[in-house]
């Protein structure tokens, strides 16, 4: 069975990895064109690509889906299944085309989550559970008929970096087991049994922007952990400090405890030993910062922050 797989990020790789490593004949590799990087802007390729290139793999780096010269050089491949895994949404041309079809690996239970951050708005969402799922495409983004799914725990203190990686993986040993058993279908050993979606039980995890990283110090402290814990580490969770001086200051926040009780302070107001922990309060609560970083300046420890930041109680988050 010739496979085609499309992927572009780290995500990506180890399912690549896995159909190469059990002997799958991958034919070729689509994913994202390179990309200006850095200070110096010079190009840099996916890291699909690089496992690709390394791989010997025959690459594919369309910038329209359409093109007709990208859908004829697909068309030669005469690729009996496409995989594709953290990809552009693919045009009826392209998912179609395979005998087999186009099966897509999703980081999470679908429905629950469909859309472009699911991993992040999990954790934010104070779930317990996720998972990956692999379903056959249609139309509609994360809608079509599921083969497999496999479920995967959120500790209490899991961020999205330590989940990225638990699904990755977990998403790759599925590929493997979803592609298995396409190759039974594709012998004619045996057939394909799908599970339809329930639109009922449905949830939308939508693209992160800058506002959803923004803390809001009026929220509950177990929600503000939640939405560290589910940016962290990218693209990080942000708040402004109001010096005495009323400058403001971007701060970024990667780890941090909660506590929940009681108090009478302002929300966004500090508490501080100025040496060994920070404190903001909020309602019902605060959040005790362990990992941050100011505008400009390294992500450190709060006590390496405080060592060289004289932060006091009449500062304020906003």
């Amino acid at each position: 069975m010739r496979i085609l797989f499309m992927g572009t990020p780290e995500f990506a790789v180890a399912s690549l990895d896995a159909l190469i490593k059990n002997n799958f004949e991958v034919v070729a590799v689509v994913t994202s064109p390179d990309k200006p990087a850095g200070r110096g802007q010079a190009l840099h390729e996916s890291a699909v690509k690089t496992y690709a290139r390394e791989h010997h793999l025959k690459i594919l780096q369309p910038v329209n889906l359409k093109d007709e010269k990208f859908i004829e050089e697909l068309s030669e491949l005469k690729a009996d299944l496409q995989i594709v895994v953290a990809f552009r949404m693919l045009p009826e041309k392209v998912w179609n085309m395979p005998k087999m079809g186009t099966f897509n690996l999703h980081a999470s239970l679908l429905p629950r989550y469909r859309g472009a951050a699911p991993i992040n708005w999990a954790i934010m969402n104070g779930e317990t559970e996720t998972g990956v799922t692999t379903f056959k495409l249609k139309h509609e983004i994360d809608t079509g008929n599921i083969l497999f799914y496999d479920k995967v725990l959120i500790g209490p203190d899991t961020t999205a970096g330590e989940l990225h990686d638990k699904l990755m993986n977990a998403g790759a040993a599925l590929i493997v087991k979803t592609v298995n058993q396409i190759l039974l279908a594709f012998d004619g050993n045996a057939p394909l049994n799908f599970l339809p979606q329930n639109d009922t039980l449905a949830c939308h995890a939508p693209k992160i922007f800058k506002e959803t990283c923004k803390i809001d110090w009026n929220n509950e402290a177990k929600h503000i952990y939640d939405q560290i814990r589910g940016l962290s580490p990218h693209p990080g969770a942000f708040s402004e400090l109001v010096t005495s001086e009323g400058k403001l200051m971007l701060v970024k926040i990667f780890a941090a405890n909660f506590e929940e009780k009681q108090h009478t302070n302002t929300n966004g107001s500090l508490d501080t030993d100025e040496k060994t922990f920070i404190k903001v309060f909020c309602k019902n609560g605060a959040i005790e910062i362990t990992d941050l970083q100011l505008q400009g300046k390294k992500r450190m420890p709060v006590t390496d922050f405080l060592r060289g930041f004289k932060l006091n109680t009449l500062m304020q988050f906003k």
